[in-house]
């Protein structure tokens, strides 16, 4: 059953155009090395579990200064109870962010068909090719995550793809073969990877900023108002 780990009361940045607070769920189905959330992924019974009744009476307290509710993890959509909670925080006139790795296709179309959610970020971890090996599933059936890209691409609901890049896991020609498959889009963003003390495997290294620069610019040659997200 779902249940929230952690609460950011208010985030700039998390939902566009939106003033947020970010609930976290755990578990994932992903073991990608450079997930910054490995607590909530690999042993989510050591983190604090959130009252529910707590966290709805702060949204409640809230509604005025909020604009919207960030739902990540982990990832959310191997969860049972998300449409019952997302409804109740809907009911109290918040706009609804979910983060997704697209690994749940029917879920997503289930949320989005109920109204539930209004803006969905889709974690692009990589070109078909290297997908498995990016996201630490061996034999990884693609299929969810091309349902996914192509459900998002239709327009019910509005979107972004994110990829976050890792040096040695992300090269230029990744990124020519990321874009061949999900151009055009509505929105997508670069973003580097920051090492932690709290990634699943330790050791990995941001690209450097002359890296990202010189990805977007591949990508804007077919995505043209493809951004880097979070560089200084």
């Amino acid at each position: 059953m779902l249940c929230f780990h952690g609460l950011n009361k208010l985030s700039l940045v998390d939902y566009p155009g939106c003033m947020s607070a970010i609930l976290f769920t755990g578990q994932c189905d992903f073991r990608c090395p450079f997930c910054h959330n490995a607590s909530l992924v690999l042993d989510p019974g050591s983190q604090p579990v959130l009252d529910m009744a707590e966290v709805m009476d702060f949204l409640r307290k809230r509604r005025n200064m909020l604009d919207g509710v960030v739902i990540t993890g982990g990832e959310p959509t191997i969860h049972n109870g998300l449409d019952d909670i997302i409804a109740e925080i809907k009911a109290l006139g918040y706009r609804v962010k979910l983060d997704t790795n697209g690994s749940r296709p029917a879920v997503l179309e289930r949320l989005v068909s109920k109204g539930l959610v209004d803006y969905v970020a889709m974690d692009i971890k990589n070109d078909k090719e290297h997908y498995a090996q990016t996201i630490g599933v061996p034999s990884f059936d693609l299929l969810p995550i091309e349902e996914s890209v192509d459900f998002l691409k239709g327009g019910v609901v509005d979107y972004e793809f994110r990829t976050t890049v890792v040096k040695g896991l992300h090269y230029k020609e990744h990124f020519e073969h990321i874009c061949t498959w999900i151009a055009p889009c509505r929105r997508y963003f670069l973003q580097s990877f920051v090492p932690s003390g709290d990634t699943i495997s330790q050791g990995l290294e941001a690209p450097s900023r002359d890296d990202m620069v010189s990805y977007l610019e591949l990508v804007r040659t077919y995505i043209a108002d493809a951004q880097l997200r979070d560089m200084k």
